[in-house]
């Protein structure tokens, strides 16, 4: 199973983002797992240029994501998408490995 996913909405907003930065061949997505809102865990995302010895990068078309090892753990088999509609916008995870969410689904617990 694959760490992660991502969606071809997902891979255009993310191409579209760093394109507009000027950096779609020099950085890659950052999608960490740290501590923190609600639930207990909250995801962070972050452009970044370094890939460590212990990532994983993923790689959709010409969009690089970067998962750092201990975020993998809980990001198994996750699917990164981009929802922009009347009611809400921007990256959502679909989360397997989450046991519980906040109502505004910023956090989870594992």
């Amino acid at each position: 199973m694959a760490i992660i996913e991502i969606t071809d909405s997902a891979h255009n907003r993310i191409k579209s983002l760093l394109e507009n930065d000027g950096k779609l061949d020099s950085h890659a997505l950052r999608l960490k797992v740290v501590g923190g809102g609600c639930s207990g865990l909250r995801y962070e995302l972050l452009f970044d240029d370094v890939v460590g010895d212990a990532d994983t990068e993923i790689e959709h078309g010409d969009v690089r994501v970067i998962v750092d090892e201990k975020s993998a753990l809980y990001l198994v088999g996750t699917t990164i998408d981009f929802v922009d509609t009347l009611n809400e916008s921007g990256f959502k995870m679909q989360n397997p490995n989450a046991n519980s969410t906040c109502g505004c689904g910023e956090s989870f617990g594992a």
